[in-house]
C-alpha cells in the first residue's frame, strides 16, 4: 500500500509535467508562426511552408499532452478513491506501476495503452465508491459507543483532576517549573511547597493520564521532588503539627533553597532516568546562588533517587534486586545512531524549524494565557475549559481515526496493545496505536518504529494534532507539563524528515531524524541546550550522538530568542513575579542607588516601644527593617540630630520577640531563654502580627533591638550604579540592600522588586529595556 502511494504520488507529479509539456509546445507553436509569417513576408514559400507544417505539430502536440494530463489526473483521483477503500488489486498496482514508469519516459502512446488497460480494470470503481460510502457510514455508526465511552471515561478523571486543583490547591496547578525557578531565584511563593500541594499534585497527575490529556508527567514530577526535599530539610510537618526536633539547623532559606535545587534534580533522575541531566537542569534552569559544596549534593541527591527508583521497579516487576530498569520515561534503545558530516547541515536545519515552531508556541501560548486572565476568570469557567480540552482531544483522536483508515499487518506492531479499530481481522489501526496509549509509549514508537509502520499522511494528521493541542493544553488548570508532548510534537515531524530522507537513501535510520526533531521541538519550546542534551543522552544510552544535539538544541535556542522568550520566562512574566535575570540590565550604569531606592524607609530605633512596633507591623507588610540610632553633634551639625544606621531585624524575628513577650520590664524579661533555636522553632510559618495577644501594659514597654537585629547588614552607597548593586544582589542572594548616604544615615532601601521592574526585551535582534509592575501572587 505504501508503494501504491509513492505511485499516486508520481502520477499527480507527472499530470503536472504533463501540463508544463502542454504551455512548452504553445510557445513553440508561436514562435513558428511567427517564423512562418516571416518567410512569406520574404517570399520564401517553401520555409513558410515548413514552419507552418511545425507549428500545426505543436498544436497537435499541446492538445495531446493536455488531454493525456487530463486523464491521468482523472485516474489519479480514482486510484486515491480504491487506496481509501483498500480495493486496489495486484493486477491493478501493476497497472499502475507500469504507468508510473511510462510517465518518466512521457511516451504518450504506451501512456494511452495502458490508460485503457486501466480502465478496463477499474469499470467497477463507481461501484467501490458507494461501497466505501457505505463502509464509512457503518463504521461511524460503530464508532458512536465507543466514543461515548471513551469521552465518558476521560471526562470524569479531568473533571476530578482540574476541581482539585481550582478549588482546593491552585498552586498545583501545570508543572510547577516556572515557580520551582522563582523560589531558586529568591523569591517566597506562597503554598509552593506544602504537603497539600504534593497530594493534589500527585492526584492531578493520575488524572491527567486517566484523562487522556496532552500533559506530562515529567515536570510535575520536578516539582513534586522539590516539595519532598523542603520537607525533608524542616524535620517537622506544620500540616500535622509534628516537629521531630531534628535538623534544626537547616530551618533558613538558604538552605531550604539548597534543598529545592538537589529535590528537583531528583525529580528529573527519576523522570528520565538521567542524574547527570538532573544536575544540570537545576543548575541550568533552576538554582540562582550555586556553590561547589551544592554541586556534589546535588548529584548525591540525584544518586539516591535513582537507586530508589530502579529497587522499586525491579521489585515491581518481580526481580528485587536487579538495578537495571530505566527511569519512569524509556526512550528505548537505539541500535544504530551513526551518523555522517552531510548529515550536520540536516540537523541545523530541523533545529531552525525547532525554533521557529517553538517560538511560535510560545506568542500563541501568551496570546491564550491573556485571554484567560481576561474571561476565564471564575472557577466554573476554569474547570470547563478543562473538560472542552478534554472532549475535544477525544474527538479529534477518533475522527482521525475514523477517515485516516491505516491498517497494517499484525507483526509490525508499534503497542503491546494492538487496537483493529475499523480493520480487518489480521491487521492492526496505526492511527489509534499513536492516539490510545500513554505520549511516552507514542514517542518510543515514533523513535524505533519502522518506515513502512504509519503512512506519511498518519504522521502529518498527528504531527499538526498534537503541536496544536498542546499549545491549548499547557496552561489550563491541571497537573501536566510540557516535557513529554513536546517531544511528542517534535518526534512526530522529525520522522516526516527522516522518511524523507530514507526515500533517497533507503539505509537511512529515521529514528535519528526523530529524535532530532523531539530534541529541537522541546528545546525551541523551553531553550533548554546543556540539562536536555545530557537527559536525552542519558535516555538513549548514547554518549556518540551528543554532538548532533547539542547543534540542533543550540540552533534551536539562538533562533528562537531572535522571536520570542521561553516558556517558562513567559509564564513568569505575566504572573508579575520579580525573578532576576542572570545579568543586570543593559545600558544601565548610569543609574544610580538613590534612583532606584524605595523611600522614605520605615525604621526602628534601637529601643522602641512595643506600640510602635505592633502598629508598623500591622500597617506595613515589609519584610526587613533598619535599625536607626539617633545621634546628636551640637558642633557640627547645628544640633540636628543623626539616623546612623546600626542593622538590620527581618520582621520574623520581631513577631517571635512579642510572641515571647521579651520586652524591657521587671516581670517581662526573658533575655536569658532566647536562643537561636526560638526563632527557627515556628520557621517558616510564623504568626500573624493579627494573632498575638498582648496586654494593655505591655504596649507601653520597650524592647532592646539591638540584641537581635544583624549589626552588619549588606549597605551600598547613595551613588552606587545599579549594574553593581544587582551583582551584589544575585550572587549573594539577598532580599533587600540599605542605601546610605556619604554619614552613613539611611536613605533608602533596595529590594528585588526594585531590580526586577527593569525588564530586558530581545525581540527580533533589538533589545529595550522597560518598567514592569509586579503582583504579589502567581497565578
Amino acid at each position: 500500500m505504501a508503494g501504491m502511494e509513492n505511485h499516486l504520488f508520481n502520477l499527480k507529479f507527472a499530470v503536472k509535467e504533463l501540463e508544463r509539456n502542454s504551455k512548452k509546445c504553445e510557445k513553440e507553436e508561436k514562435a513558428e508562426k511567427l517564423k512562418t509569417k516571416k518567410a512569406i513576408q520574404k517570399g520564401n514559400m517553401e520555409v513558410a511552408r515548413i514552419h507552418a507544417e511545425n507549428a500545426i505539430r505543436q498544436k497537435s502536440q499541446s492538445l495531446n499532452y493536455l488531454r493525456m494530463s487530463a486523464r491521468v489526473d482523472a485516474v489519479a483521483s480514482r486510484v486515491q478513491g480504491a487506496l481509501t477503500t483498500r480495493k486496489v488489486t495486484q493486477s491493478m498496482g501493476g497497472v499502475v506501476k507500469a504507468m508510473d514508469a511510462a510517465m518518466k519516459s512521457m511516451n504518450l502512446e504506451k501512456i494511452s495503452s495502458l490508460m485503457d488497460k486501466f480502465e478496463n480494470q477499474f469499470e467497477d470503481l463507481d461501484v467501490q465508491s458507494s461501497y466505501m460510502d457505505n463502509t464509512m457510514s457503518q463504521k461511524a455508526d460503530c464508532m458512536v459507543k465507543p466514543y461515548l465511552v471513551a469521552l465518558l471515561l476521560n471526562l470524569i478523571p479531568s473533571l476530578v483532576g482540574s476541581c482539585l486543583i481550582v478549588y482546593v490547591e491552585p498552586m498545583a496547578k501545570g508543572s510547577g517549573i516556572p515557580a520551582v525557578k522563582c523560589f531558586l531565584n529568591g523569591i517566597k511563593v506562597p503554598r509552593l511547597i506544602r504537603l497539600k500541594t504534593l497530594v493534589v499534585k500527585v492526584i492531578g497527575v493520575m488524572c491527567v493520564a486517566l484523562g487522556g490529556m496532552w500533559g506530562g508527567k515529567e515536570g510535575p514530577m520536578i516539582h513534586a521532588g522539590s516539595i519532598v526535599a523542603a520537607g525533608i530539610s524542616q524535620g517537622k510537618s506544620t500540616t500535622f503539627n509534628k516537629d521531630l526536633g531534628a535538623l534544626n539547623f537547616f530551618r533558613e532559606d538558604h538552605e531550604k533553597r539548597d534543598f529545592v535545587s538537589g529535590g528537583a534534580a531528583a525529580g528529573i533522575a527519576a523522570a528520565f532516568g538521567a542524574p547527570v541531566g538532573g544536575l544540570l537542569f537545576s543548575l541550568e534552569e533552576g538554582a540562582s546562588f550555586w556553590n561547589q559544596a551544592l554541586t556534589w549534593r546535588t548529584f548525591f541527591g540525584s544518586m539516591v533517587s535513582m537507586f530508589t527508583l530502579h529497587s522499586v521497579l525491579g521489585a515491581y516487576h518481580g526481580h528485587p534486586g536487579d538495578l537495571t530498569y530505566k527511569g519512569l520515561l524509556n526512550f528505548g534503545k537505539f541500535d544504530d545512531l551513526s551518523y555522517h558530516i552531510l548529515d550536520i547541515p540536516v540537523f541545523v536545519l530541523m533545529g531552525i524549524v525547532g525554533g521557529l515552531t517553538g517560538a511560535l508556541f510560545c506568542q500563541l501560548n501568551l496570546r491564550l494565557f491573556i485571554f484567560r486572565k481576561r474571561y476565564v476568570n471564575k472557577n466554573w469557567k476554569k474547570v470547563l475549559e478543562v473538560l472542552i480540552v478534554c472532549a475535544t482531544t477525544v474527538t479529534i483522536s477518533f475522527l482521525l481515526i475514523l477517515f485516516t483508515s491505516d491498517c497494517k499487518k499484525i507483526g509490525l506492531d508499534p503497542t503491546d496493545h494492538l487496537i483493529q479499530f475499523g480493520c480487518n481481522d489480521g491487521e492492526f489501526n496505526a492511527m489509534a496505536a499513536l492516539w490510545f496509549q500513554l505520549l511516552e509509549g507514542t514517542v518510543r514508537s515514533l523513535f524505533h518504529d519502522t518506515p513502512d509502520v504509519f503512512n506519511i499522511t498518519t504522521v502529518v494528521y498527528f504531527g499538526i494534532c498534537a503541536y496544536f493541542l498542546t499549545l491549548w493544553t499547557y496552561g489550563v488548570h491541571f497537573s501536566g507539563g510540557v516535557l513529554i508532548p513536546g517531544l511528542c510534537t517534535g518526534a512526530a515531524w522529525g520522522r516526516l524528515v527522516g522518511l524523507a530522507v530514507f526515500h533517497f537513501f533507503p539505509n537511512t535510520n529515521i529514528g535519528i531524524y526523530s529524535l532530532v526533531g523531539a530534541a529541537s521541538q522541546l528545546g525551541g519550546i523551553t531553550r533548554m541546550t546543556i540539562s536536555l542534551t545530557i537527559i536525552l543522552v542519558e535516555a538513549t544510552g548514547s554518549i556518540t550522538f551528543g554532538l548532533p544535539l547539542m547543534i540542533c538544541l543550540m540552533t534551536a535556542k539562538w533562533v528562537g530568542d531572535f522571536f520570542s522568550e521561553s516558556i517558562y520566562d513567559t509564564q513568569i512574566e505575566l504572573s508579575g513575579m520579580p525573578l532576576l535575570a542572570w545579568d543586570p540590565p543593559p545600558l544601565s550604569s548610569n543609574i544610580y542607588a538613590n534612583n532606584l531606592m524605595t523611600h522614605p524607609v520605615i525604621t526602628f530605633k534601637t529601643k522602641e516601644t512595643v506600640e510602635n512596633i505592633v502598629k508598623t507591623l500591622k500597617t506595613y507588610s515589609h519584610n526587613g527593617f533598619p535599625v536607626i540610632e539617633y545621634v546628636q553633634n551640637n558642633e557640627l551639625d547645628e544640633g540636628k540630630p543623626k539616623c546612623y544606621l546600626r542593622g538590620l531585624i527581618l520582621r520574623s524575628q520581631l513577631i517571635v520577640l512579642l510572641e515571647n513577650k521579651v520586652f524591657d520590664g521587671s516581670l517581662t524579661n526573658y533575655w536569658d531563654s532566647i536562643t537561636m533555636e526560638t526563632f527557627r522553632e515556628d520557621y517558616p510559618r510564623y504568626s500573624s502580627i493579627d494573632d498575638i495577644e498582648l496586654l494593655q501594659n505591655d504596649l507601653k514597654l520597650t524592647i532592646d533591638l539591638s540584641r537581635f537585629m544583624n549589626p552588619s547588614p549588606y549597605i551600598v552607597q547613595h551613588t552606587m550604579s545599579l549594574p553593581r548593586i544587582f551583582k551584589l544582589f544575585r550572587a549573594m542572594g539577598l532580599r533587600h540592600i540599605v542605601v546610605v548616604n556619604d554619614s552613613n544615615e539611611v536613605a533608602g532601601i533596595v529590594t528585588r522588586k526594585d531590580l526586577a521592574r527593569y525588564k530586558v526585551i530581545r525581540h527580533m535582534g533589538k533589545i529595550s529595556v522597560t518598567e514592569l509592575m509586579f503582583s504579589s501572587k502567581m497565578d
